[in-house]
């Protein structure tokens, strides 16, 4: 199922222009945009984001893309992209940045391998101009600042194409050779610098789930149970995708069969603790207002919002929509 044309703004995308002395009413003004736009429920098109960012290259100049993405600290990101964060390689980063993009926005992420190399290019489902040059600018900036603050490394590319005109500020930052006026803009790597660990892998995670996840841990920490481990595993790994039984094994350090025989002596099957683990992890989600369906959805690893509609069904008996809405008005 396609992601609609609707497309939710974080707060962390207005806090970072009000810190570059932009105010949200001006550019939304300029973009013919009305003031709603900026409300924390408010879903764009398409054809509205990009207005607001031509809009937006005015009063944030030709770099304004370069000057957002250093002026947005990494703890205000919303859910769906810190995980990126806490990958364990710049190539699962970008993997799970695609699986996001699929599910909650109109916005495709390309990633192909071409011998030692990896190529990002983006497309968007319902664009009928270019995507702007600020929009771009963003996008690769922020992409790359996540391999950097990952890795803790100087990653550059290894070769960038933009569509836009040269800037000198983006060839020093990017610190790479740029082909300007290019038709398609991409985003070339190295597949060795994608490889490099990430020095913020899990430990930032648990920052982001402290909530679900601080008070298991203590638990396992204190309990020899398998289940209570593989529980916790489990949501650790499914912001990356499905789980499966050998990736949870190899986190434990025992083989396959092993966790297979320790969780039926405890009465459960791998399977049964993953749909239970969704389901706990789903209402604990859904009781948080600010969370979109589809966000839901990607941080319970799923591949697409039916999935997890039918998935939810199955469990309560009713949509995702209608738990939410009975719940929050008994709080």
């Amino acid at each position: 199922m396609p992601a609609p044309d609707r497309i939710k703004t974080p707060e962390s995308f207005w806090t970072s222009l009000n810190t570059l002395g932009i105010r949200r009413s001006a550019v939304l003004a300029q973009a013919g945009l009305p003031a709603s736009a900026a409300d924390p429920d408010a879903r764009m098109t398409t054809q509205d984001l990009f207005s607001m960012w031509r809009a937006l290259e005015h009063p944030g100049g030709a770099d304004f893309g370069l000057a957002l993405t250093t002026s947005t600290h990494g703890s205000t990101l919303p859910p769906s992209f810190l995980v990126a964060f806490h990958a364990k390689t710049g190539v699962e980063a970008l993997e799970r940045l695609a699986r996001f993009k699929a599910l909650c926005a109109p916005e495709h992420f390309d990633i192909t391998q071409q011998n030692s190399d990896c190529i990002v290019t983006t497309r968007w489902r319902y664009a009928t101009h270019p995507e702007p040059d600020a929009l771009i600018d963003a996008t690769f900036t922020f992409i790359v600042n996540m391999l950097r603050a990952g890795t803790g490394q100087p990653i550059a590319p290894k070769h960038i194409d933009l569509r836009r005109n040269p800037s000198p500020a983006l060839e020093k930052w990017f610190d790479c050779p740029i082909s300007w006026n290019a038709k398609t803009p991409r985003l070339i790597f190295r597949r060795s610098d994608l490889e490099i660990p990430f020095a913020t892998y899990n430990r930032e995670l648990l920052q982001m789930l402290d909530q679900i996840l601080e008070p298991d841990l203590a638990l396992v920490e204190n309990s020899g149970s398998t289940t209570l481990q593989v529980r916790w595993h489990l949501k650790r790994a499914l912001t990356a995708g499905r789980p499966e039984l050998r990736s949870i094994a190899r986190d434990m350090a025992i083989s396959e069969r092993s966790l297979q025989r320790r969780l039926r002596e405890e009465g459960y099957s791998f399977q049964s603790l993953l749909s239970d683990t969704r389901h706990q992890l789903a209402c604990e989600y859904l009781s948080e207002a600010s969370f979109d369906i589809s966000e839901i959805a990607y941080l319970l690893g799923y591949e697409d919002q039916g999935s997890f509609y039918r998935a939810f069904q199955k469990w309560e008996e009713l949509t995702p929509a209608a738990w939410r809405e009975a719940h929050l008005k008994t709080q």
